[in-house]
């Protein structure tokens, strides 16, 4: 009776402590969500991507601290930046008087190419030199950055937000890192920007038969 006890003892005990949900599982639960929109976007799987957006938010918005659902406008409107499509962040910029936050501020301004250079200690740690560089428009130092990045999104980001500044070479490394990731939406337009700045006849013929490839869904 008393091994039964004790058993009873230590699973309830064990379920209590080991189990128990945290307080802001919807943070958990909303970041985990964007992971998935983020990853899904990105490799232009787009029911997936959008259902996942829709529970980021909806999670976000169980709590009346919009940092949160802040955060989340921004990673949504960065990502649309990051594959060429104009977004100027207004999901942020409707909420942005509700929330107090000095690094969301500063990473806004990084996207809309406004950061200033007392800023750029408020940008994540991996956009600071490239960050840096792009204030003192030495954009060969900025490119050079960019290779830096190990995160792969956030290369994709920095590198869209200079796409006419950079050289085919950093195009092409680019567009190469972001095959590896089977990242279509950033594979497409890198192979847009290649297209646009390429003179070599041939070499356009080649990238408009990928592209055209690339969108057949068969």
């Amino acid at each position: 009776m008393i091994k039964v006890a004790s058993l009873i003892f230590i699973i309830t005990l064990f379920s209590a402590c080991s189990f128990k949900k945290p307080k802001n599982e919807w943070q958990h639960s909303s970041t985990n969500s964007f992971s998935v929109y983020s990853e899904n976007f990105l490799k232009d799987n787009n029911l997936i991507a959008q259902n996942s957006l829709k529970r980021s938010i909806s999670y976000a918005k169980k709590s009346a601290d919009l940092e949160t659902l802040s955060k989340i406008y921004l990673g949504e409107c960065a990502l649309k930046i990051s594959v060429g499509l104009e977004d100027k962040c207004q999901k942020y910029l409707n909420i942005k008087s509700l929330v107090k936050s000095v690094e969301l501020d500063a990473y806004y301004n990084f996207l809309s190419l406004n950061v200033k250079e007392e800023e750029i200690r408020l940008l994540p740690e991996q956009y600071k030199e490239f960050a840096e560089y792009v204030v003192k428009n030495d954009f060969n130092k900025a490119s050079e950055a960019i290779l830096e990045i190990e995160k792969i999104s956030s290369k994709l980001i920095a590198a869209a937000l200079i796409k006419d500044k950079l050289t085919n070479v950093v195009r092409e490394k680019v567009l190469y890192e972001a095959s590896f990731y089977g990242y279509k939406k950033a594979v497409l337009f890198w192979l847009e920007e290649l297209k646009r700045y390429t003179t070599d006849t041939d070499e356009i013929l080649k990238i408009e038969k990928k592209l055209n490839i690339l969108r057949t869904k068969e």
